[in-house]
């Protein structure tokens, strides 16, 4: 009788063991594919967190772009210098902490013909958003992301000296 109990628990030994090698397996497939998951979420949140402070940043330069039209950059005008332009609003009032290079990103602004009152002004922001996520990179095909925004204003004076 003690044989055959010495070969139950033997029996017992070899069908549990590749039981337990399983839940391993099954757990690591399971993590690696959630941590993929949430890096990439982490990833598209950065990046809507520097959409919203870019699109920010064109509503500032908009804003002040309907009072003084003409003051696109320092070498506008003399009175234009810094911090007195829209150029250097857009890239001064985002916040730090994005993943974009405001100093780096392109500015421009557009008027609907003329700068008189009445007349649209456009302030466009072009940067590039690096990845973090690998994984994700390699989906969309590059590591780099273009984001443009752009806002909208009317002229409503001409406060240009």
């Amino acid at each position: 009788m003690n044989g055959n109990a010495a070969l139950q628990r033997l029996v017992r030994r070899q069908t549990i063991t590749p039981e337990r090698g399983q839940s391993l397996v099954e757990f690591t497939l399971m993590v690696s594919i959630i941590m993929i998951l949430m890096l990439g979420m982490l990833d598209l949140g950065r990046a809507f967190f520097t959409f919203l402070a870019m699109q920010d940043a064109a509503g500032e330069g908009a804003s002040f772009a309907s009072v003084h039209p003409t003051w696109v950059d320092s070498a506008s005008k003399p009175e234009s210098a810094d911090p007195n332009n829209v150029t250097y609003r857009v890239r001064n009032s985002a916040p730090t902490g994005t993943l974009v290079d405001m100093n780096t990103a392109i500015v421009t602004v557009t008027d609907s013909g003329s700068p008189d009152i009445g007349s649209l002004i456009t302030v466009t922001l072009t940067a590039n958003y690096q990845l973090v996520t690998p994984f994700v990179g390699g989906i969309i095909g590059s590591q780099t992301l273009p984001l443009t925004v752009r806002s909208v204003a009317v002229i409503t004076s001409n406060a240009d000296p």
